[in-house]
């Protein structure tokens, strides 16, 4: 129906130009007295004329219609390819563009892509020369015991922290195959992770719950300790006293939870976008509004659900499903 509507909208100059044609002659005719009739069979036989010639105008340009539509889901290259019989002058003027545009987005697609491959790489080395003087520093902080100490170390955590959030961020694009799949022991994992916070623990004086499980699971384990590095970071970031506890749901969930301020309600549902850091983030400078979302692109990749329950000034719950689920690659 609509492109029915379509087509007598293209034809309308067509059909109106016919009808002022039938006009003039008819005009004439009535001017000199001659019958109306001369005028009419000729006007009608040329109607049905036109009719069946547009009939097989409408269906032809109806099967040309419905061809490119299917062409919509095609890349550019293939469609180029596609319109390469136009049979038209104007279809072939069309083609011809269609290829220079084609042409012209592939350029600045090979350009962009390099330009992020260039970018990656840069960050990468960037990344690894800025780890050798954090280690430096970490080795230095831990001959030695002191209220000072602590604080430099945990500011270097979070430096270093950023510093693979930076990585993390890059390394998470369509053509990323950093993923090793192995069987991981998750208590490796979780005591490696606790061990980097202790000293933030202790200057907080925050209490830690936590029973080893003897649970192993199919993930990588360098983004799963990503992910549960950048859980607790939150956990000790948003809570000032109390506890943070880290238990086993069954069967496989991980629960993180801690006596913090909370999430409120309004900012629940917008967590995991980039870039959102809600109305705890706007009050903490250093929020970046990066870690969840990354949180969440990880666990897509990993295969695990992630989801976050909080109440205001009760604290916070995030729970990692650890059975095996399809995994999202984008």
């Amino acid at each position: 129906m609509a492109f029915a509507v379509w087509y007598l909208r293209e034809h309308l100059g067509v059909l109106s130009m016919q009808a002022l044609f039938a006009g003039v002659f008819a005009a004439v005719f009535y001017l000199y007295h001659l019958p109306l009739a001369a005028v009419m069979y000729p006007a009608v036989i040329c109607l049905l004329i036109g009719c069946l010639y547009m009939g097989r105008s409408a269906c032809a340009a109806y099967a040309r219609h419905r061809e490119l539509t299917g062409l919509q889901s095609l890349p550019g290259n293939a469609i180029r390819e596609m319109l390469q019989d136009c049979g038209k002058t104007q279809e072939r003027d069309y083609r011809l563009l269609i290829t220079k545009l084609c042409r012209e987005l592939q350029e600045r697609e090979d350009e962009m892509t390099d330009a992020y491959r260039e970018m990656l790489d840069y960050f990468t080395v960037w990344v690894h020369q800025v780890k050798t003087p954090i280690a430096s520093m970490r080795l230095q902080l831990d001959a030695e015991d002191s209220a000072l100490s602590r604080c430099l170390q945990s500011e270097l955590l979070r430096i270093e922290q950023y510093v693979e959030m930076v990585l993390t961020y890059f390394k998470l694009g369509p053509d990323s195959s950093d993923y090793v799949f192995r069987t991981v022991c998750l208590d490796k994992v979780l005591r490696d992770s606790i061990r980097k916070f202790r000293g933030d623990f202790i200057m907080k004086k925050l209490g830690l719950m936590y029973a080893p499980s003897d649970v192993t699971i199919v993930s990588d384990e360098k983004w799963l300790s990503f992910v549960v590095e950048q859980l607790l970071s939150n956990a000790l970031k948003y809570t000032n006293e109390g506890s943070v506890t880290i238990a086993l749901e069954a069967p496989k969930v991980l629960c993180i939870s801690d006596t913090g301020i909370g999430i409120a309600p309004e900012d629940l549902p917008r967590i995991f976008e980039k870039g959102y850091t809600g109305g705890n983030g706007r009050e903490n400078k250093r929020a970046t509004g990066l870690g969840l979302y990354l949180c969440r692109q990880v666990c897509d990749r990993l295969g695990i659900a992630i989801s976050i329950v909080s109440e205001v000034e009760k604290g916070t719950t995030v729970r990692l499903d650890l059975n095996q689920r399809h995994m999202i690659w984008k």
